[in-house]
């Protein structure tokens, strides 16, 4: 398939710049053997006692930084992944890249450009960089928000069962922003089951496809650990024939992971795993998630779920019926419809 087959047409007006008041409150286009149009909080209409809900309990660093060169030039400084020997891999915007050798002043913090890799910067800190970006970094907000992030982003970018010991993500994991503490306990009065997996969401999740051929195709590397609790979790759900419902893309592309190692036990490393139509899902019977980016990984990850022809559908009527769109944007419940 080619990448321009995941076009579609966004008007710019959808995309949603802002959180609704009420988490629980945005609008749900529900895909089983039709389409249907919900509200978040009625999810526990879908949920039944014993099914799994799978989340991703990744916290978000303040991962932007803006700055300037040495020699006076501005600079925005966004993390990709903190590395070892206090080094970070990050990208870098400004009028010119830096050299190798440059310094680069982060407030009141001088770090030192000493290599490139493709897109990406290597910068030496004196000191963990994330004492740095937790010191004066901002949220990370998405580059299709059009606005400086305030306030309110420091809680509304971040899943309410985040675990502030995982910080490690630049970039939320979006489908879990949709659920508050009354949400999350209405849904274990039902019987629900819970399991937290974890990872680390990388800036690449927004890089659209740019080869002709997907499966040409070099997705972002993210690294990711699901204990084997989780995985015996998973294994009892299904041998009782129970559902499990995957908490956004991050979660689903964690657990399909997992099931792929031949060592049963937990898994914990990085994956490359790229799903898009013809991938048989292993783990994941129902996938709570967002609208995506046109000819975005994530998107393809959809089509693989539900079937290409049913994505275009499905699409087509959010836009049609002005559902908001993207990582502040309103949720879609869908069943695994492999076509």
């Amino acid at each position: 398939m080619k990448t321009s087959d995941f076009n579609y047409h966004l008007p710019e007006e959808l995309i949603a710049n802002y959180p609704l008041s009420n988490r629980s409150s945005s609008r749900m286009l529900v895909y089983k053997d039709e389409v249907e149009h919900k509200y978040f909080k009625d999810i526990t209409n879908y949920l039944n006692e014993g099914d799994l809900l799978v989340v991703n309990n990744t916290s978000v660093i303040p991962a932007r930084i803006y700055g300037n060169k040495e020699s006076g030039g501005s600079v925005e400084v966004m993390l990709e992944r903190i590395m070892d020997d206090n080094k970070a891999l990050v990208q870098i915007r400004s009028g010119r890249s830096p050299k190798i050798g440059a310094l680069i002043v982060l407030g009141s913090f001088a770090v030192e450009c000493i290599d490139r890799q493709d897109n990406f910067f290597i910068l030496q800190f004196d000191r963990p960089p994330i004492e740095v970006f937790n010191s004066i970094g901002h949220v990370p907000l998405p580059p299709y928000i059009k606005r400086p992030d305030e306030d309110l982003d420091k809680n509304r970018y971040a899943t309410v069962y985040e675990d502030k010991n995982l910080q490690k993500s630049v970039a939320a994991p979006t489908a879990g922003l949709h659920f508050d503490d009354e949400l999350l306990e209405d849904i274990r009065k039902l019987g629900v089951k819970m399991a937290t997996v974890n990872l680390s969401v990388g800036a690449g999740t927004f890089q659209p496809v740019k080869v002709e051929n997907i499966k040409d195709h070099d997705i972002h590397s993210e690294y990711l650990d699901v204990s084997a609790e989780v995985m015996d979790m998973v294994k009892i759900t299904k041998a009782a024939g129970k559902k499990v419902f995957a908490v956004g893309t991050t979660a689903t592309r964690a657990l399909e992971t997992a099931f792929m190692s031949e060592d049963k036990k937990g898994y914990r490393g990085y994956t490359k795993l790229f799903i898009y139509p013809g991938y048989k899902f292993k783990v994941v019977d129902r996938l709570i998630t967002n609208f995506h980016l046109p000819q975005s990984s994530l998107l393809m990850l959809v089509s693989a779920f539900i079937g290409y022809d049913n994505m275009k559908h499905i699409y087509k009527t959010a836009v049609d019926e002005k559902y908001r769109f993207l990582s502040y944007g309103d949720a879609m419940l869908l069943e695994k419809n492999e076509i």
